[in-house]
C-alpha cells in the first residue's frame, strides 16, 4: 500500500466559517470515523491520506485545495459543489 499514488498526498482545507468539521475515515473492511477537527473561519488545515486514513469528510463552508483542483463546499446553487482550477 505504501507504493500507492494516493498515499502521502497532501491537500489543504480553508474554513470559510466557524465550526467547520474535518473528519478522517479509516481504511479497511469497515469504514469508521477515527479523527475529527473543528476549524474556525480563516483557519487552514494541511492533511494527507495515510495507511490509516482513506477518506476525509468536511462539514461546513470550506475550500479544499488539491492537486486535482479546487472544491468549494458552499457553492450549491448549481446543483453541487464546484471543481476547477
Amino acid at each position: 500500500m505504501a507504493d500507492s499514488p494516493v498515499m502521502g498526498e497532501y491537500f489543504v482545507i480553508l474554513a470559510l466559517e466557524n465550526g467547520v468539521q474535518v473528519i478522517g475515515l479509516t481504511r479497511g473492511p469497515e469504514t469508521k470515523f477515527h479523527h475529527a477537527e473543528k476549524l474556525d473561519r480563516g483557519e487552514v488545515m494541511i492533511a494527507q491520506f495515510t495507511d490509516h486514513t482513506s477518506a476525509i469528510k468536511v462539514r461546513g463552508k470550506a475550500v479544499l485545495y488539491t492537486k486535482h483542483g479546487v472544491v468549494r463546499t458552499d457553492d450549491l446553487g448549481s446543483g453541487g459543489p464546484t471543481a476547477g482550477r
